[in-house]
């Protein structure tokens, strides 16, 4: 049985802000489908130094001319839908139609800091969403738009220009709960888990595909991808310690950091690699969006070159 089409993203997340241009032409160069960046407005407190995605992907997108980029994610209740849109609208304007809107609601670690300092009830999150994503949908198709939401309240608002992609860039769900599973079923074009196993990829997908069955809706140009944290090297253990020091805070009293790095990371050799995307690709994933542990970005860019040399062309 042939292996299906699957596409291979790689995360900027760990690259210098100031260094976007030369990493998206590198990853554009070595035949990556997708660059993908994250986002929080304050990460924990005392806070993780972040960046917001799409005034990167901007950046990315002005210097590449083939590769997609994509937010991975943009924590939309965070945002006004109205301000959202029209951020949305300019990044895929200047993409030429090569945005893939990914969004999520936030749920790790001591993230709910962001909420608070931004007056956003953090309980009304997964609402506010549901509420969003009709009515982006609304601001990129149509002018005059009217609404009278539970959280947002607007009149005639016309954003021009809209998006290059009609009718718009496709909008990929990320999240860990039926909630979120739920939503990129009925609301979304793609599902965009992190951190799972490949037991529980598989019965997220499956999930998916039953609240889709179930509100009528069909699936056939529906994205099912994975946010898949990397660790490659010719010394396995050293690939495996690396994962470690990134996941190690996911660690219980149940469960240790090296039980979590086997279990949520691709960690080990090329060959190692390729076993474990062809696990995943048989749980129903099309689309890889890899987020390369490594130990500076010189580790980052050799694991980007063995994995297009290497491994891209195993599933070609």
């Amino acid at each position: 049985m042939p292996t299906p089409a699957v596409t291979f993203g790689c995360s900027a997340n760990h690259v210098e802000p100031h260094h976007i241009a030369e990493f998206a032409q590198r990853a554009e160069a070595l035949g990556f489908d997708r660059l993908v960046a994250g986002e929080h407005v304050q990460d924990g407190n005392p806070p993780i130094p972040r960046i917001l995605s799409l005034p990167l992907l901007a950046a990315a997108a002005a210097t590449t001319r083939r590769i997609r980029v994509m937010s991975g994610i943009v924590i939309a209740p965070l945002y006004h839908p109205v301000m959202l849109a029209k951020l949305v609208a300019t990044v895929d304007r200047i993409a030429n139609g090569r945005f893939d809107f990914g969004i999520g609601i936030s749920g790790q670690r001591a993230t709910r800091i962001e909420y608070d300092i931004l007056n956003v009830p953090v309980e009304t999150r997964g609402r506010r969403v549901n509420e969003m994503l009709p009515l982006l949908r609304r601001l990129w198709t149509e002018e005059h738009v009217t609404h009278q939401g539970e959280f947002f309240r607007f009149e005639d608002a016309t954003l021009l220009p809209q998006p290059v992609q009609k009718p718009c860039p496709p909008i990929w769900i990320a999240g860990r709960s039926d909630a979120a599973m739920k939503r990129a079923a009925t609301l979304g074009d793609g599902w965009y888990p992190y951190l799972f196993t490949v037991r529980r990829l598989k019965e997220s997908n499956e999930a998916v595909r039953s609240h889709a069955r179930a509100a009528g809706r069909d699936l056939s140009n529906f994205h099912f991808g994975v946010a898949q944290p990397a660790s490659i090297s010719d010394d396995r253990n050293e690939a495996l310690a690396v994962a470690v020091r990134n996941l190690g805070k996911y660690a219980t009293a149940q469960r240790s950091a090296e039980d979590v790095a086997r279990a949520l990371c691709l960690t080990g050799t090329v060959q190692d690699c390729i076993q474990g995307i062809q696990d995943r690709i048989d749980a129903g994933v099309r689309h890889v969006l890899l987020s390369f542990l490594a130990r500076d970005e010189q580790d980052t860019y050799r694991q980007m070159e063995s994995v297009a040399k290497q491994v891209i062309p195993h599933f070609r």
